[in-house]
């Protein structure tokens, strides 16, 4: 799927608007992750926290009616990249760290974690790390025989 520009700027502008929820200038208090929910169906993305409150929603034309068995991997990999995008905002948000954007279907299921907000820790796209653990197999045998 290619997506357009409409479609990422729907997206960034979901993005800033959860942000705008957990403002700068606040102490950080609030515990929660942030649930992304997709209906494959309709397009609609809505934005949750833990207790299932709302944050912010939008519909993207681009997926409505999307019958693609990988869709959730397609979307997912353009949401990280979106979030990515605006790592120095989300990182400041007023969420007490760890918390995490968890990609969901209209089901409720988690289909893939998004991006991982954490002082010490940082999830690499799953996509970076493909074959990584052939790579050090290799690497590991070929430095045990010398």
């Amino acid at each position: 799927m290619n997506t357009s520009e409409q479609t990422l700027q729907q997206i960034e502008r979901a993005i800033r608007k959860i942000a705008d929820k957990f403002p700068v200038k606040e102490e950080a208090s609030v515990m929660t992750d942030i649930h992304i929910r997709v209906t494959q169906e309709t397009g609609e993305m809505v934005a949750y926290n833990d207790e299932d409150a709302e944050i912010t929603r939008c519909v993207i034309e681009q997926w409505i009616n999307n019958a693609d068995d990988n869709f959730y991997d397609q979307i997912a990999s353009v949401l990280r990249k979106c979030l990515m995008k605006h790592k120095d905002t989300i990182e400041q948000m007023s969420i007490l760290k760890p918390f995490s954007f968890v990609l969901e279907n209209d089901d409720k299921e988690s289909m893939a974690e998004l991006y991982l907000v954490d002082d010490e820790m940082v999830i690499i796209d799953p996509d970076l790390m493909e074959g990584l653990d052939e790579d050090l197999d290799a690497f590991l045998e070929k430095l045990l025989k010398d």
